[in-house]
């Protein structure tokens, strides 16, 4: 039976916090070099980080310029508690830094483009749904050659969240029993799915943000799965809208 897929995309299909995590780590040793001598740690750093990029996301949502701008007003927090003075020149290479993250090469996750393509064989409409900056957005796609499974069926928000799913199932006239979100967020792929009554399968990234991590509070009220990678997906939603079709 013909499903309507939506997958995430960043740390579903391909690699996405790992780069972010170098270039925090990077961030760290160079905060740690700049405040020697202040008993600042590691930690510190990144707890106070982390604390301002998630304040950040629930105002501006997933806007590019927020994770870069986290370092600088990390900066600004302990140079005001160090009485430590900011230098404008400090401030532009850690902005410089933070954008960097948007810069490298894509990486696919294992078997991403045999999972793809095992769905397209078997007749399923393939939607692609991610957060994030337009433009770094499409870029990426771009890169990762994801056109040609999902053609112009693609969107990006600022805000992944219940409201803009239930757009996109109105505006796409998607039914809802035959429908999955597929992604590594709880909060944002997998939360909303299951609060909009279609189905949904949690793939736990490798390494995983804070941000995503949340319970779930909804009752599914269709399919619910965690799997441990993309390969298992296609017989899984085989096997399921298999049995959709026996019960009609």
């Amino acid at each position: 039976m013909r499903q309507t897929i939506l997958f995430d995309l960043d740390d579903t299909l391909i690699h996405c916090n790992k780069y972010f995590n170098v270039v925090i780590q990077q961030f760290v040793d160079t905060m740690l070099t700049w405040f020697a001598g202040h008993r600042l740690t590691d930690e510190d750093i990144k707890h106070k980080q982390l604390e301002i990029d998630l304040a950040g996301v629930e105002i501006h949502g997933f806007k590019a310029e927020r994770f870069p701008q986290s370092f600088i007003e990390t900066y600004h927090f302990y140079s005001d508690f160090y009485d430590r003075t900011p230098r404008k020149e400090e401030e532009k290479w850690l902005y410089q830094l933070g954008n960097s993250v948007y810069e490298h090469s894509i990486e696919p996750y294992p078997m991403m483009d045999t999972t793809l393509q095992s769905l397209t064989d078997q007749g399923h409409e393939l939607y692609l749904y991610t957060g994030g900056d337009a433009t770094i957005q499409m870029r990426k796609i771009q890169e990762a050659g994801l056109h040609r499974y999902f053609g112009e069926r693609i969107f990006v928000a600022l805000h992944k969240t219940r409201e803009f799913m239930e757009t996109l199932i109105h505006t796409q006239q998607f039914e809802r029993a035959r429908t999955w979100m597929i992604g590594n967020s709880v909060r944002t792929d997998v939360l909303p799915a299951i609060e909009a009554g279609i189905n949904a399968i949690h793939i736990p990234a490798q390494l995983e943000w804070k941000y995503n991590i949340v319970d779930i509070t909804a009752t599914p009220k269709g399919a619910f799965f965690t799997l441990p990678s993309l390969t298992e997906v296609p017989q899984v939603i085989s096997d399921y809208s298999g049995k959709q079709a026996v019960s009609l």
